[in-house]
Parts: structure tokens; sequence; C-alpha cells
């Protein structure tokens, strides 16, 4: 059984523990802003569009996060089972997501909308898309740089920190893309 010898920091715990309460305060006020000021959410109405907010903020922001703290807060468990959590977290989050856009995309075509048609729109579609590129790509990378790195330790270690930089380099992006909290600008037409 593999253990990381790194310390853990005696604050950490709660560190996540405000990370966690903090995540899921945003989801609640989420649901609590579309549910009071938004009419709810239902997949089968003028409230589909709704759904998309909530799952985005659930999986890319909550879960996405939760898979990145994975590795700082199992530290001292076993790498396996720590990378299947990881792994886990993002399936899920990739899911959710997906379940996020395909309510936008299926509400704007009941509705006659034109699809992505503002910098909202495309940031998001290019984030999600790097979301999930990056694993095959950074898979990729370690196969095909381990016959120039001597080893396939060397290659896969580059391709870990490669991995963990476009996790963060993703992870950033989503976060800029919250919208603003005022609700005037979601009663907006063109924000629907």
């Amino acid at each position: 059984m593999e253990h990381s010898s790194a310390s853990v920091p005696a604050a950490l715990p709660y560190y996540v523990a405000f990370s966690q309460l903090l995540g899921l305060t945003v989801v609640a006020v989420t649901g609590a802003w579309l549910g009071l000021y938004r009419g709810g959410i239902a997949w089968e109405s003028s409230l589909q569009f709704n759904v998309h907010p909530l799952c985005m903020v659930i999986g890319m922001i909550f879960l996405q996060g939760d898979a990145l703290l994975v590795y700082r807060v199992f530290r001292r468990e076993a790498k396996r089972t720590t990378k299947i959590l990881h792994g886990l977290l993002h399936v899920f989050a990739f899911i959710i997501a997906l379940v996020g856009l395909v309510a936008v995309f299926d509400y704007h075509k009941k509705k006659g909308y034109a699809d992505l048609y503002s910098l909202h729109s495309w940031c998001g579609i290019l984030v999600f898309v790097l979301y999930f590129v990056q694993v095959p790509a950074s898979s990729w990378l370690s196969r095909a740089l381990s016959p120039f790195s001597g080893s396939w330790v060397s290659a896969s270690s580059c391709s870990l920190e490669l991995h963990s930089l476009c996790g963060a380099a993703t992870a950033l992006s989503t976060f800029s893309l919250v919208p603003p909290s005022s609700s005037s600008l979601w009663a907006q037409p063109y924000w629907a």
C-alpha cells in the first residue's frame, strides 16, 4: 500500500471544512435563488434554462473543487484510492455539467434562440472542452514523451505536472465564468 510521506499542515482540516461549507452555501444559495426569484427548475417547461446554472455550480465549481482537494486532504491514504476518488469526482462533475449544457442548448432550441452568442457561452464551451480533453491529452503526452525521456517515470511525472497545471487553469477559468449575481441581469432576454 502506497502512502505519501508529506506532512499535513495543522490548519488543513479547518480550511477544508471552510471550503466545504462555502461550497455547499454557494450551491444552496444558487438553488434558493432559482427557486425564489426564477420560479424553480423543471426540464419540460420554460424553467428548463434554470437547470443550467444549478448544474454548473454543482458540477464545475463544487465537485471540481472537491476533486482538486482530494490529493491535499487524503495525503496519508493509498495513492490508488485517492486517484479513484479524484477521478470519480471529476466524472460526476463532468456528467452534471453535461446535463447543464444539454439543458441550455435544448432550451434555446425550443425557444428558437441562437446558441453560443455571448462571450460567456463561448468561454464556457472552451472550458468544458478543455476540462474533457485534459485527461486523455496528458495520458497521450506521457506515452508520446516516454521514448525521448529515457524512462516512463520521468515522462509520467512531466505529464502529471502538465495535468495539474491544466487542471488548475481550467478550474480558475471555470470560476471566472460565474456570471454576476444581480437577478436583473438574468431577467434580460439575451441571457436566456
